[in-house]
């Protein structure tokens, strides 16, 4: 299927990275490349480390604080998503995440129970309209903090899509977490899982574009005696109702797609209607396992099928077949 493949796979970021190339010789290169900006990356964004530019933010909400550029990068990225989803899409929902137990790594979260938690109201719908930026300053509203989650994994995608192309690698696909892009003429064996180590729903091959998938299926953990998953309604500081347990997005870019999949989640069942005009390709799951397939989604996608992700598509983990699931 397609043509030969060369990959590696590796964690980072707390979920699956993996990148593939076409030409066996490139494969170390793309490899380091994309680490590289994962790294930094981490160092810069992470709200699970003491050092990072953004848990400085964090520190002092209300306050100019000087960061490093890419951090700034990162925030626009959140902002024009926050005001495409007129909010729905929220950089500002670290406080609640925090306050339901999301305060370190996944792997730490899922090992207790917090025990009882006490749930105050989020920030405003549009108060990510007050977060302030400079070349490499930026300031948050007072009572705020930073969370990037919803774009963050997709737009080191795009990064790091960008730094191969920049280094002469024409042919590439690089995942973060389920978050997926692909470049090159020749088509990309692609599979479309709930989650990284279950069975592929769809296989196809990728021409050309991006997938993301919002899931509230693996991020999960225990608080106050509560089961809780990370994609929080910014309307209510509280985890979106899942309607969808799924919702996977074709676009040219993973941060238009993971936009749109994020926003689709928290909409529920006005998330078709969304869909259908912002989006060309869409496979939502809803909580009982019900396929809805919208646009120009393969509805019974197979090995011997291509499929590429048209160009006019406007704004909005992996496995060795690469596997488009689980944001």
């Amino acid at each position: 299927m397609g043509a030969h493949r060369h990959g590696a796979t590796w964690p980072a970021l707390g979920c699956r990275v993996h990148v593939e190339v076409r030409d066996p010789a490139a494969l170390p290169v793309a490899r380091e490349l994309v680490a590289t900006v994962l790294r930094d990356v981490d160092e810069v964004a992470s709200r699970f480390r003491d050092d990072s530019d953004l848990t400085r933010v964090n520190r002092a909400p209300g306050t100019w604080v000087e960061v490093d550029p890419l951090l700034v990068h990162a925030v626009r990225v959140a902002l024009v998503a926050a005001k495409e989803t007129d909010g729905l899409v929220h950089p500002l929902l670290g406080r609640p995440l925090v306050e339901l137990g999301y305060d370190r790594d996944l792997a730490e979260v899922v090992l207790r129970d917090t025990g009882r938690v006490v749930e105050s109201p989020p920030p405003p719908l549009d108060s990510w309209r007050g977060i302030e930026l400079a070349e490499d300053r930026l300031r948050i509203p007072p009572g705020t903090a930073l969370d990037l989650g919803s774009t963050g994994k997709a737009w080191c995608t795009d990064l790091a899509v960008a730094a191969l192309a920049d280094a002469g690698v024409g042919a590439a696909l690089v995942s973060v977490g389920g978050d997926l892009r692909a470049t090159g003429a020749a088509p990309w064996p692609v599979a479309v899982a709930e989650h990284p180590d279950g069975p592929a729903d769809q296989v196809f091959e990728l021409l050309e574009g991006a997938l993301a998938t919002s899931s509230t299926r693996v991020r999960r953990w225990t608080s106050g005696g509560v089961r809780r998953h990370h994609l929080l309604d910014p309307r209510t500081g509280l985890p979106a109702a899942e309607v969808w347990r799924t919702v996977t997005v074709a676009a040219p870019t993973c941060v238009a797609a993971n936009t749109e999949a994020t926003a689709a989640i928290v909409l529920g069942e006005q998330a078709p209607d969304r869909l259908a005009r912002t989006t060309s390709a869409t496979r939502l799951v809803a909580a009982d396992g019900a396929v809805l397939a919208l646009g120009a989604w393969p509805v019974d996608a197979g090995p011997a099928q291509s499929w590429r992700e048209p160009s006019t598509t406007q704004p909005a983990d992996t496995a060795p077949l690469p596997t488009g699931a689980v944001a």
